[in-house]
């Protein structure tokens, strides 16, 4: 069995506007649907491959779904910058530059969370966080594309929203 520290994230609880007005533990934000603030990592490699990562089965939120490189929640006093660097090397055990590419905003569509997006591109081998990532490949803009067209529940919600974006914008 894996474990993980068991003490619970708290997290800044924020408005519409992204502006900070409490604070909660993880499970109450997400009992209560409050908004909150996430970060999304896109690695690409040399090849214009993105890395997609396989959720654990124990996630709280989509498990055995697939989802962006790495991901995760601000935390408390964190910024949207300090979280994609500690996700980054949390989940991948990658420390490399990364690129603010955009923020969305909170709503059903991104599980109430402002989600902001970065990118790095690397060859660098991931290591994959077995708490948090059941497996993990990279793939080819067309065939993420045609996967989403054909099994979209096979993704977070918040990927598909993210990744639609990446290819309109790229």
């Amino acid at each position: 069995m894996i474990e993980r520290n068991t003490s619970e994230e708290i997290f800044d609880v924020v408005d519409e506007h992204d502006c900070v007005i409490g604070s909660a533990t993880r499970s109450e934000v997400h009992a209560r649907g409050l908004l909150h603030r996430a970060v999304n990592i896109f690695v690409l490699n040399s090849q214009g491959q993105l890395l997609l990562q396989k959720r654990t089965a124990i996630k709280d939120q989509y498990p055995l779904c697939y989802t962006s490189s790495a991901s995760g929640h601000v935390d408390a006093g964190e910024t949207y910058d300090e979280a994609a660097r500690r996700e980054l090397e949390e989940e991948l055990g990658l420390k490399t530059d990364i690129d603010f590419l955009q923020k969305f905003p909170a709503g059903p569509e991104t599980a109430n969370e402002h989600s902001a997006l970065y990118l790095t591109v690397t060859d660098e081998p991931p290591t994959f966080d077995p708490f948090e990532i059941e497996a993990g490949a990279f793939y080819e803009l067309q065939t993420i594309a045609d996967w989403i067209e054909k099994t979209p529940e096979e993704f977070t919600p918040p990927f598909r929203v993210l990744f639609d974006w990446f290819v309109r914008n790229r």
